[in-house]
């Protein structure tokens, strides 16, 4: 019998991992009760940091042997610059590994550059895996269809130093760019949607959409002040937030949040929790503080939009708690769509805010003369190559969804980015929706 000694690092990361997944979900389940919110708060963030830094030393692994191992029997291996390769690349994994951890640590008004570093590592590190496996893979593969005789092989010692060097540049490449990209003013969307039994007299009501901020380590209040100018701009008569304003607790990042208290959209301004908010465990104080600055939480309720014309005039603006909630067995919380939706009824138009689209899902097949429904939580993938997996893992992905005649889903791709600092193949947006009476 093989002794855990005896492992293979690799083996010995991946078994840490389940010993740590097997702690989150001991937490998660029988702890829940048992624990303070506070407690709870840095357990469940501590377990998530060291989850996913076991899971990443398996691939760390992977980079270190094929930028730097690979290479120590050259003739550079002994030189001044090998040498500084080498401490390069430690630093950039170090610093790759260190990112989750900045949430305990490093949260305030304004990002610190350590955390904006160590997430751009991150989002690097995610790219150079992807692209050294694709290029193993066509290695694999030409090895299989080419066969291995004395001139493959000697073929292969090229290709085998080819394979890091060009992933290494394009990660470079696509990292400067997606750079780039996420630091430009989030695009502007209009788009119109019909929206069956709005009143006539409330066509063309504007509604601001805004999601996915996540005000945390690398997201700060000069972000956030540029997105409320964005959106006072456009002058709506709503606006909502449909969840994952921020990635940490209240009272800290507080003076960054100051900004949403200039939102001023005549017919009110609405939010709902997405998942990110149950993770921070501070639910409760995160409803105070938005109430204290004129916006109002929907915790499975529901508000009249009243037209200013005419009081016999409205439609149902309904909001639901995020799923996260009930996965967490976050007391008092989770989505109760019944409760959303009482007083609602289909003589009126619906519109639903809900932070997943698997939850926009959910809601339609319990109630489907839900007329509109305004998610976000995908981030368009946000960079490449997780764009792939957030498809695949969603029933809407980003943009405009019609389901049956009367029933249409909107997908937010999200208004700034989660931690990694960069957006490849996604683009940031604030939705003008402009409602449309059939």
């Amino acid at each position: 019998m093989i002794s855990f000694k005896q492992l293979p690092i690799e083996a010995k990361a991946a078994v840490a991992a389940g010993v740590v997944f097997f702690s989150m979900m001991l937490s998660r389940s029988y702890l829940a009760e048992k624990l303070d919110f506070r407690t709870r708060r840095w357990l469940l963030r501590l377990q998530m940091a060291l989850f996913a830094n076991t899971l990443m030393l398996m691939g760390s692994l992977h980079v270190w042997r094929s930028t730097v191992t690979t290479f120590t029997r050259s003739s550079a291996a002994s030189s001044f610059c090998f040498m500084l390769w080498k401490i390069a690349v430690f630093m950039f994994l170090a610093l790759a590994h260190s990112s989750f951890f900045t949430l305990l640590f490093l949260v305030a008004e304004e990002p610190y550059f350590f955390s904006l570093a160590a997430y751009t590592c991150l989002g690097a590190y995610i790219i150079l895996i992807f692209f050294l496996f694709t290029l193993g893979s066509v290695e694999q593969a030409y090895k299989f269809l080419a066969g291995r005789g004395a001139k493959a092989s000697t073929g292969n010692k090229n290709r085998t130093a080819l394979k890091p060097v060009l992933a290494v540049l394009l990660t470079v490449v696509l990292t400067v760019v997606g750079l780039l990209n996420a630091s430009q003013p989030p695009t502007v969307n209009s788009v119109e949607i019909p929206v069956h039994k709005l009143p006539s007299a409330m066509n063309n009501l504007k509604v601001v959409l805004l999601s996915d901020i996540h005000l945390g380590p690398t997201v700060g209040k000069t972000k956030l002040a540029m997105i409320v100018r964005m959106v006072k701009a456009l002058k709506p008569d709503i606006t909502v937030i449909v969840g994952d304003l921020s990635d940490a607790e209240a009272k800290i990042i507080r003076p960054a949040v100051e900004p949403l208290g200039e939102l001023d959209s005549p017919l009110g301004t609405y939010f709902v929790t997405g998942n990110h908010e149950y993770y921070t465990s501070d639910v409760s104080n995160w409803f105070e503080l938005l109430k204290s600055f004129n916006i109002q939480p929907l915790h499975n309720e529901n508000v009249k939009i009243v037209s200013p014309k005419s009081t016999s005039d409205w439609f149902c603006l309904a909001g639901v708690d995020d799923i996260e909630a009930d996965v967490l067995r976050y007391s008092g919380h989770g989505m109760d769509l019944k409760k959303a939706l009482r007083g609602c009824s289909s003589e009126h138009a619906i519109v639903l805010l809900a932070h997943q689209p698997i939850a926009a899902k959910w809601a339609l097949q319990e109630r489907p003369d839900i007329n509109l429904i305004l998610s976000g939580h995908t981030h368009g993938g946000q960079i490449f190559p997780l764009n792939a997996g957030a498809y695949l893992l969603n029933p809407f992905f980003v943009g405009l969804y019609q389901v049956g005649q009367n029933t249409f889903v909107y997908v937010s791709p999200g208004t700034m980015y989660y931690g990694i600092p960069m957006r490849l193949g996604s683009r940031a947006e604030i939705t003008e929706i402009i409602l449309r009476s059939p």
